[in-house]
């Protein structure tokens, strides 16, 4: 298995640390509103990798945070007057509802930065002891940028370029920092603002020693995988690197993953240009599965553009292979229970060469976009070789086959029982019975009235089939 490391900037064979095991670290969000599609990407793609693993055999630890203390938190809470812990709980609690409907299974751990303060304080506390950070009179606790030799290495980033493009950007209280490049790992608090006891002042951590501590508390002092969206390789995580090895002694993680942004209508997401969506606003339209499908169905280093006319074809392909799925179990409920045919033997060769080609494409630095067509290639070998004729094991093998590998990818195909109301399944009947009777204006006014009521009918040989739209 190769993946791309950030650090690197080329692709790397996979060792883990411990033969048999992942540590994998995912930047979570902050909670202070309903999370965008900006936000999926990354909890899409994360929790496709660990699936992966966890199918090739690997017991994956997967730890992804929520930051439940930050500005944005707090100004929320100042104008709805509530406290900031009434906000994160609330948007956490959504946050987790969008992950289940996207099929984002949970991670291992999910922790959140206002329960890890005490572990905070004392990596801060190693670091100023160790000489890589110092307080000011306020009580700002500041890392000491120059003292960690190798800071930039995971961005890239020349340190002089860094250090001037800084002096171009002077912030208020500069004039107490040793260097314009030092970053904050405590602040002192302010009024109206939740805080904690420090032996520096009352205050609250630095963004960015949260997931350094965290990482560290739940998966060790060196992680295998650490990721998150390209938009926190720097300072997010360049800070991250410097915090942690200063403190242990050691390499923070071996593998850097960071997927690619996603755009809007090829414009970069944001609320002042009105093309900013929640996931929620895009369950409205569709099923989450179908931007699930949309997410993997480009590489995730590539930039990917959202548009309505890309949902619409995502959830077009994405039918094709619910439909193959739903033809096969028609025909696994028809098929005899006889043995496997000399021909069907063959058959499966080739089916297996489809599990072969997903594999391949996913330990190329995880290509989604590759294994998918491995996927449709597999659906297309079982609409042309599977009938009413086929033995049981046969069909049983390549519907498995489909089903598993989707379920690698989180796509779920397995249709889930949903019941209607008594009114529905009445004019559905109704219908049917037009139907029979030749009476095809009031079997098709019937079909009108239930679209208009959300219904959408679709007749198969298997009878007639709904969804919701």
């Amino acid at each position: 298995m190769r993946l791309y490391n950030t650090l690197s900037k080329q692709k790397e064979e996979f060792v883990p640390i411990e033969e048999g095991k992942v540590r994998m670290y995912v930047c979570g969000p902050t909670v202070y509103n309903l999370i965008h599609i900006g936000n999926a990407r990354p909890m899409i793609v994360f929790d496709t990798v660990r699936r992966y693993m966890e199918y090739k055999g690997y017991e994956v630890n997967y730890v992804s945070n929520f930051t439940d203390v930050d500005d944005k938190i707090i100004a929320k809470a100042n104008e709805e007057g509530v406290s900031a812990e009434e906000i994160s709980q609330r948007y956490i609690e959504e946050c987790k509802k969008d992950m289940a409907a996207m099929n984002v299974r949970p991670a291992t751990v999910h922790p959140l930065a206002t329960q890890e303060i005490s572990g905070m304080v004392e990596m801060i506390q190693e670091l100023i002891e160790k000489g890589y950070a110092y307080a000011a009179a306020d009580g700002t606790v500041y890392f000491r940028v120059k003292k960690f030799k190798e800071y930039g290495k995971l961005s890239h980033k020349n340190l002089e370029d860094l250090q001037s493009g800084f002096r171009a950007l002077q912030v208020s209280g500069e004039d107490q920092k040793e260097d314009p490049m030092d970053f904050v790992l405590w602040k002192p608090k302010k009024e109206g603002e939740p805080s904690w006891p420090s032996p520096w002042c009352d205050g609250r951590p630095g963004w960015h020693i949260e997931c350094s501590e965290m990482a560290k508390k739940y998966l060790g002092e060196e992680i295998d995988i650490h990721a998150g969206g390209e938009d926190l390789v720097f300072p997010h995580h360049e800070n991250e690197i410097a915090q942690s090895e200063c403190c242990n002694g050691k390499p923070f993680a071996r593998y850097w993953l960071h997927n690619a942004f996603l755009n809007i209508d090829n414009k970069k997401m944001s609320k002042s240009l009105g093309n900013f969506f929640t996931v929620r606003e895009i369950a409205d339209s569709y099923d989450l599965q179908v931007l699930r499908f949309f997410m993997l169905s480009a590489h995730y280093r590539s930039q990917l553009n959202f548009s309505r006319e890309l949902m619409e074809a995502s959830g077009n392909a994405y039918e094709r292979i619910l439909n193959a799925v739903d033809n096969m179990k028609y025909f696994q409920k028809k098929a005899a229970a006889k043995e496997l045919s000399a021909q069907e033997k063959e058959k499966l060769e080739e089916v297996r060469g489809y599990i072969k080609k997903f594999e391949e494409a996913m330990e190329d630095d995880f290509n989604t976009a590759d294994a998918i067509a491995a996927i449709f290639e597999l659906v297309k070998f079982a609409n042309t070789n599977l009938q009413e004729d086929s033995s049981r094991p046969f069909i049983d093998e390549v519907l498995n086959t489909v089903v598993k590998l989707c379920d690698i990818l989180g796509l779920k195909v397995e249709k889930e029982e949903e019941t209607l109301d008594a009114e529905v399944e009445k004019l559905i009947a109704q219908r049917q019975e037009a139907r029979k009777a030749k009476d095809f204006a009031k079997a098709d006014a019937i079909r009108d009235q239930l679209l208009e009521m959300g219904i959408e009918l679709k007749d198969t040989r298997e009878g007639v089939k709904w969804k919701r739209v």
